[in-house]
Formats: C-alpha cells, sequence, structure tokens
C-alpha cells in the first residue's frame, strides 16, 4: 500500500497472490521446470500480503535453473549487522539501484521476479482514514514485478535468510492520481534478461525499469485491506 502522509523510498506495499493458475499454469507462466508443478497444489491463495512477510519470487539457483521460492519481503544485505535494515528496503528505487549500498550488488548479481496477479495502494480521505484501491491488468492476468534478492546470515542463530525488495518507477496514468510512485511491472518479454539468463547491460536493465504501459484498472476495495490480518477473497470486491 502506498500513504502519501509517509513518502519515502521504502513506500509500504501489499502484494496480492491468488495462485489462479495453479500447477502447470504457474509454470508455463513464469517457464519454470516442470517437476515442480505440484508444489503449487496446496499453496494457499494470499490476498494481503504485507512487509515481512514471505512473498513468491522466481530467482535463479547456483546452476543458472530458474526455482521458485518463498523470500522474506524486505532485503537484508549480506553484510547487514542485523535484520532492522530491512524496515527500510521494502522498495527500491530504480533511479538508484547501481549506487545505493544496500541493492548496488543485487542489482548487478541477484535480481529476481516477484509474483503477483495485484497490488493495493491507498490514499488518505481523512484525519485518520484511508481508502485502498486495488491495480491490476485489465485481463486480470498474473505478472511479475522487478526484484532484487539477498542471501543474510544470521550468527547468533547460524541461520540463512533469504529476502527480497521491489523495485518502484515513477507512476503511469492510472497510478498518479494515487500516488507519484509504481512497482515497476516487467514485460514478460524482459524476465530472461532481468533474471540474468542472458548477459545484459546495465543501461539495458534500466531501460526495463519504466512505468507499466499495458492496460491496468485501479479499483476502490474495501477498508479491510488496510490491516494486514485480513485475509479472503473479499478484499479484492469493488466498492461504490
Amino acid at each position: 500500500m502506498y500513504d502519501r502522509r509517509r513518502m519515502s523510498a521504502s513506500i509500504r506495499e501489499t502484494i496480492n497472490q491468488l495462485w489462479p493458475h495453479r500447477g502447470r499454469g504457474v509454470v508455463r507462466l513464469y517457464n519454470l521446470p516442470q517437476h515442480g508443478a505440484s508444489r503449487f497444489d496446496n499453496m494457499p491463495a494470499r490476498y494481503n500480503i504485507a512487509p515481512t512477510q514471505d512473498v513468491g519470487v522466481v530467482q535463479l539457483n547456483r546452476y543458472g535453473q530458474r526455482e521458485f521460492a518463498m523470500l522474506r519481503w524486505g532485503l537484508i544485505p549480506y553484510w547487514a549487522k542485523d535484520m532492522k535494515i530491512a524496515f527500510s528496503t521494502i522498495n527500491a528505487m530504480a533511479e538508484t539501484l547501481a549506487t545505493k549500498p544496500a541493492f548496488r550488488e543485487a542489482f548487478q548479481h541477484r535480481r529476481c521476479l516477484v509474483l503477483a496477479d495485484g497490488f493495493y495502494e491507498w490514499v488518505p480521505t481523512g484525519a485518520k482514514q484511508k481508502q485502498p484501491y486495488l491495480i491490476r491488468m485489465l485481463d486480470q492476468q498474473p505478472f511479475a514485478f522487478a526484484g532484487l534478492w539477498e542471501r543474510w546470515h544470521e550468527r547468533q542463530r547460524d541461520d540463512v535468510i533469504e529476502s527480497c525488495t521491489i523495485v518502484t518507477v515513477p507512476p503511469n496514468d492510472v497510478c498518479a492520481p494515487i500516488h507519484d510512485r509504481m512497482p515497476a511491472i516487467l514485460s514478460r518479454d524482459d524476465y530472461s534478461q532481468w533474471l540474468g539468463e542472458v548477459e545484459t547491460t546495465p543501461e539495458e536493465l534500466r531501460a526495463m525499469l519504466k512505468p507499466c504501459a499495458a492496460p491496468i484498472e485501479a479499483v476502490a476495495v474495501s477498508t479491510k485491506v488496510n490491516s494486514p490480518k485480513n485475509e479472503g477473497r473479499e478484499l479484492l470486491e469493488r466498492v461504490a
């Protein structure tokens, strides 16, 4: 979600992941290995994913192959002393990926697709009131945000945490009345280059990060979305 009163490079969003195309559908949409299709069959639908929760991504494994993973939303750089930095790395501005210390190495070597079929943004309507909007493709098909990921070693518990951030860009005409940033939605033709399956220059990568040109819509939905505790398909229903 976005809130004009808390503007920063780390704008809060809530992602809607329904997995309407389960099994082979997810595999086909994101060109994943066929043997992994069954893992999606029992994956619960999510309608209100918030920062610090796990979000589904496609990344390359050590063999350069695509794989699906659930990563913590809020990037923790490998050099971080603790996890607190994740609260300021929920989003990454496209304009500073190559220079900001928290993101520059991930931008070079660890890019991912953050899978979704919608996201929420909100605008204030009163002193303590906010109206959420569901942003989705007109055909309601899934898509992918440009993301970065990192692997961080928590020494106290000897645990490894993989985390991610979502890249943001200036808004398109649909999102501009709501906020001055929006997630970078990648063209499907750019998935391979963004992931690093083919050699790509920094200039070519930056050219992919632009306001979404595909037909999208912004739908006013229930204020129940404002709390990440709320889940369910009713969150997607249009309100007057």
